[in-house]
């Protein structure tokens, strides 16, 4: 038997080529904050560096929720369908040209619709009970890989804000403990302390706000997939049943001629 090849899905790969692409420059972006020679105007990189060690994390839940995004968009704009053509197509197809023409057709054309529509027809010859069936099954595994990716979503969207919340009581203990350590307590020390110890907070919220409503979106894509191959799946059955003798036509074709009985 040959190897089998470890395929990984393709927002695993985006992931890996982002964080190839950006950890790099954070590293740098940290050794130029330790030597001293971060510009004025470099806002984002100081406010970064200042906000500790829990900053890296929150970091990486951005890298990798903007690459699943990404991701999901352009699988989503590949997927989308005209439903309603499409149908007008099969339709069309299956009164001129029969069964076998319209399974090609279907085939041909890309989105989770048309594979259900596919994969319904393929079981044409066993009656619409089983194209029904078939439909129901297929639209379960094109509603899997619809979702594909979203609860590595929903993770970021959680993990970004609690991570920024740890950060946030990390930095008021350091914060605290220099305030314990000074002879004299001055409002710079304490503003200054609950300054840095309230970045990762907010860093936190900029990831998982852009993350949960990207994640929302998907998931109304999704349900609007989903009635759509509801909705076609049934129009299918009902044109089946509806083209009753063609449909009977179409098996006569396939039963073996009887032969006659000899005496």
């Amino acid at each position: 038997m040959g190897e089998r090849k470890l395929r990984f899905p393709n927002w695993f790969r985006v992931i890996l080529a982002a964080l190839a692409l950006l950890l790099p420059a954070a590293i740098a972006w940290a050794r130029t904050a330790v030597e001293g020679r971060i510009p004025n105007e470099s806002g984002l990189i100081e406010l970064y560096v200042t906000g500790g060690v829990f900053m890296h994390p929150i970091l990486i839940c951005s890298v990798v929720g903007l690459a699943i995004i990404l991701e999901r968009l352009y699988f989503f704009a590949k997927a989308r369908t005209n439903t309603r053509r499409l149908l007008g197509e099969l339709l069309h197809v299956l009164q001129d040209q029969g069964f076998e023409s319209a399974q090609r057709m279907l085939h041909s054309k890309r989105g989770p619709i048309a594979a259900v529509l596919h994969s319904g027809l393929l079981r044409a010859k066993k009656g619409p009970e089983a194209v029904e069936k078939a439909i129901q099954t297929a639209a379960s595994i094109q509603t899997a890989g619809l979702e594909r990716g979203l609860i590595w979503l929903a993770t970021v969207a959680n993990i970004a804000p609690l991570l920024g919340f740890l950060g946030t009581v990390s930095g008021m203990i350091h914060a605290f403990e220099a305030i314990a350590a000074a002879e004299e307590v001055s409002a710079k020390l304490v503003a200054t302390g609950i300054y840095e110890a309230l970045i990762t907070t907010a860093a936190g919220l900029i990831v998982a706000i852009p993350v949960q409503t990207a994640h929302n979106y998907f998931v109304s894509r999704i349900d609007k997939f989903v009635i759509d191959m509801e909705e076609s799946g049934a129009e299918l059955v009902d044109a089946l049943a509806t083209h009753s003798r063609q449909w009977e036509t179409f098996l006569s074709t396939l039963k073996p001629p009887s032969t006659p009985i000899t005496r």
